[in-house]
């Protein structure tokens, strides 16, 4: 296995360790760079080469362990201390933002599950979101181009909304703990909702981080439902049937509830925690491998209009909320 597998799962790592060198120090975001890397190596995934077969290894396996350690992050402890009203804010957000996503990608003539990728993505936590989704979700011919058009378009979006949120959440005179709900509500990226809410305050910075990993904890129940329309639309003859809960998201419940114990030391979740990071990075970056940058050049405009939509609509949503509960 380590002779047909290393070269692809190497060349992705270092792929993934350039992104992060780069991100660090032009603050730019990681996915999207390794992403771009990975697809500017697109050659090495061709079918005569040696790295094929580790490449497509790392954008699964690797992938899906990623998911799994994003549960080291939760606890239920800090959800339930901000109380019930930002969980139904999540909640609610979340439900209307998917269904109108995938009501809206019919009528603009795609599958409904791009749909729930791109609803997914943004309701939930990005790029994290989308992989996690896509890995869940049935295998068809369009569905690694629609993962990487997904994973730019949150990146995107996620970066414009750190620089931009802030400055609507002091125009519409939110106090601390609301703007930190705004932003923990809003913004697609658990890296941009930190960035964009410690540089307002540090009260706001701690709420909205909070209220990200309560998005980040629905990621579970959306796999669920992904896994579940899976095994209802069959598989192809010949493969087997795919489990109701992936594995990956039985790893994601079992840490969160471990976490959430309080046995596990705060080391050890910083660790799990950047694990988690380099499994998403170095998987993205062999994702990104597989893909030709002419076949994204031909989405259109209907797709970039689909999340730029979905964007406004969750912010709408949550600035609504808000001014309703003052």
């Amino acid at each position: 296995h380590a002779e047909r597998l290393g070269p692809g799962l190497m060349v992705s790592l270092v792929v993934g360790l350039a992104a992060s060198f780069l991100a660090e120090h032009y603050q730019t975001p990681v996915m999207l760079l390794a992403l771009l890397l990975g697809m500017a190596m697109a050659f090495l995934s061709e079918a005569d080469s040696r790295c094929k077969e580790g490449i497509d290894f790392t954008s699964r396996a690797v992938l899906r362990l990623g998911v799994a350690l994003l549960g080291i992050r939760l606890t239920l402890d800090q959800m339930m201390a901000m109380g019930w009203e930002p969980l139904a804010l999540v909640v609610g957000s979340l439900v209307v933002t998917m269904l109108v996503s995938i009501a809206v990608a019919r009528m603009l003539g795609f599958d409904p599950l791009f749909g729930l990728l791109t609803g997914g993505a943004t309701a939930i936590c990005g790029a994290s979101a989308a992989l996690a989704l896509s890995a869940a979700l049935p295998a068809h011919p369009n569905k690694e181009r629609a993962t990487l058009f997904t994973v730019i378009g949150v990146s995107a979006l996620s970066t414009l909304a750190m620089i931009l949120y802030p400055i609507i959440a002091e125009r519409l005179g939110l106090d601390a703990k609301a703007a930190g709900i705004f932003l923990g509500a809003t913004i697609h990226d658990v890296a941009q909702v930190v960035g964009a809410g410690y540089s307002v305050s540090r009260e706001t910075g701690d709420t909205a981080t909070v209220v990200k990993l309560m998005r980040v904890a629905m990621l579970l129940p959306v796999i669920l439902c992904a896994a579940l329309i899976t095994r209802l639309r069959g598989v192809e003859p010949g493969t087997a049937r795919p489990p109701l809960l992936p594995w990956f998201a039985v790893g994601f419940l079992l840490l969160a509830a471990l976490n959430s114990t309080g046995i596990v030391p705060a080391s050890v979740q910083a660790a799990g925690n950047e694990l988690s990071r380099a499994c998403l990075i170095t998987s993205i970056a062999a994702l990104g491998m597989k893909t030709r940058l002419k076949e994204l050049a031909t989405v259109g405009v209907k797709p970039v209009a689909l999340m730029v939509g979905e964007t406004a609509l969750l912010a709408a949503l949550v600035i609504g909320y808000l001014e309703w509960m003052r």
